[in-house]
């Protein structure tokens, strides 16, 4: 985000999310899943970050998230994770008349490494569909009860590694009746109940049937796959179309 604010750019809080997770992997514990469906360090980052904007280091905006030169300042003072804890712990600032750090140069952006897009099942890509009349009374129950909700799309599917075990031909495949989703019109959010034995599963959710439009860990956009262990038995999925993250509940 430091080198990002330069540019003028603001990622979204998936985005940021995501990458933190890709630059430090959750440990054995922060891995554990909670009750919510969550992994137990997304709710630890996600603390962490409103202990942020709280020290006024960060912004969450609609346009996304992004660092203040209170923030940038920080990151010259506090350069280890030991003191930038400490100072957000004890409501520490930058001293006054710290200087901003220098932007990256040419040369440094360049050496930036492209990012690698997150694998994912190949699978023929289905042109979007068209919006079925159930669904347009679906958006229709919603706006008559009173709760806004985004508009919905067409569908949402569960692809993954476990569609064999609900029915589908083949795993990672968005288009079987059987990984289809159901809008909850008056909650605003998709679900799927499956009773899937112990193991180990990844998977993402696809919208209007095609991988043009997909969603991974954290609600990012042709992220990384959602994994998660299940002891065996029921999990209902749960997909909100708004911040485009999928969360589990067992039964």
């Amino acid at each position: 985000m430091a080198a990002g604010s330069w540019l003028d750019e603001k990622p979204n809080g998936g985005v940021v999310l995501a990458e933190a997770v890709a630059r430090v992997p959750f440990t054995k514990e922060e891995a554990e899943i909670l009750s919510g469906g969550i992994p137990r360090g997304h709710k630890n980052l996600t603390k962490a970050t409103a202990d942020l904007v709280r020290a006024g280091w960060m912004t969450k905006g609609r346009s996304g998230w992004e660092i203040t030169e209170e923030g940038l300042k920080a990151t010259v003072v506090f350069t280890t994770v030991e003191t930038l804890a400490e100072a957000l712990s004890s409501g520490a600032q930058a001293p006054a008349g710290t200087a901003l750090p220098e932007p990256p140069t040419a040369k440094q952006a360049a050496k930036a490494p492209a990012k690698k897009a997150a694998a994912k099942k190949p699978a023929a890509k289905k042109a979007s569909a068209k919006a079925t009349p159930a669904n347009e009374a679906d958006n229709q129950a919603s706006q008559e009860s009173g709760v806004e909700h985004k508009e919905q799309p067409a569908s949402v599917a569960l692809a993954g590694d476990f569609g064999t075990t609900l029915g589908a031909v083949e795993n990672w495949d968005p288009s079987h009746n059987n990984v289809q989703m159901s809008l909850d019109a008056k909650q605003g959010t998709w679900k799927l109940t499956a009773d899937l034995p112990a193991g180990q599963y990844s998977y993402k959710a696809v919208v209007n049937g095609s991988w043009d439009e997909n969603y991974g860990a954290f609600g990012v956009n042709d992220g990384a796959n959602h994994e998660f262990a299940h002891a065996g038995g029921p999990v209902t999925f749960h997909y909100d179309h708004t911040t485009k993250d999928v969360l589990r509940s067992e039964v």
